[in-house]
């Protein structure tokens, strides 16, 4: 969960990121690993990403939707569909490399209809997490960017733009993905253990899930705090730095992998987090 440095993420079109750490969607990451194969290692590398301790697992949504991921033992993950399609990153004068493509949400598109799913079992969100929604959901509206996230609560989820929901595996986690065809990502997952530490954790998970939804990268992802410094990789996505804000990892930006010791969350944005989606919206 980031400097907004924000790290604006321009991203290729069906790209999803794993956030740090029921009835019907119990197993949505299945436990059968399977291992890439030496051309899709030699692909990936070519894109930017990690490969070390890459695996392929499916990923299942609440709609029942499946599609098999990489994961490289952080938070992202990237289609195994379609990942010869993608073209290598290019390298820069810095020798980074980035890959960068226009996929924020769009036009009419940034009319956000929000649900906190509440049915009556395992994936829906508790009191603490309709408290915690509709700060988050505050949050973004309140800094008069061109995004306008209109909240309800229910079971609809074919109707809504972006669910949040919970998921029995996540631990004290969440799941979120990135834009596509200029729409948000539809599904920002919460674990169980995310509500019961209270309004502000889960304000802060579910405002770092949905910053996710809307194109945010990590504000750590090339040294992140979860894993001792851990460079997670661009991946195809890209890792574009938005100006006006800080180089360095900003411990306070709820876009931060995990929280920094030291430090309480409240889901609030950090002067950088405003400054980034000012920014880009």
């Amino acid at each position: 969960m980031k400097t907004l440095k924000l790290l604006m993420l321009s991203i290729f079109s069906i790209s999803v990121l794993v956030s740090c750490q029921s009835e019907g969607v119990e197993n949505e990451i299945s436990n059968l690993e399977k291992k890439p194969t030496k051309e899709q290692l030699t692909k990936l590398t070519s894109l930017g990403v990690n490969t070390q301790n890459v695996t392929i697992k499916s990923i299942t949504n609440l709609d029942g939707t499946m599609q098999d991921y990489f994961l490289n033992g952080t938070d992202l993950a990237i289609p195994v569909s379609g990942i010869f399609d993608l073209e290598a990153l290019k390298d820069q004068d810095n020798g980074m490399k980035q890959y960068r493509t226009r996929n924020l949400v769009t036009g009419s598109n940034k009319t956000i209809d929000v649900l906190g799913y509440t049915a009556n079992n395992s994936n829906g969100i508790s009191n603490t997490g309709r408290a915690a929604l509709q700060r988050a959901v505050d949050n973004y509206n309140s800094l008069g960017t061109s995004l306008n996230l209109r909240l309800s609560f229910g079971t609809n989820y074919q109707a809504a733009d972006l669910v949040v929901y919970v998921r029995g595996d996540l631990g004290s986690g969440g799941l979120a993905g990135f834009p596509s065809g200029g729409r948000p990502y539809k599904w920002a997952r919460i674990g169980p253990g995310v509500e019961r530490q209270g309004t502000d954790y889960a304000t802060h998970v579910i405002t770092h899930e949905m910053g996710h939804c809307i194109g945010l990268r990590h504000t750590d992802w090339f040294a992140r705090v979860c894993d001792n410094g851990a460079n997670e990789g661009q991946s195809s996505e890209g890792a574009i730095h938005i100006p006006g804000t800080t180089t360095g990892i900003d411990i306070n930006s709820v876009m931060i992998s995990c929280p920094a010791p030291g430090t309480t969350l409240e889901g609030r944005f950090s002067s950088d987090d405003r400054i980034a989606l000012n920014y880009i919206y």
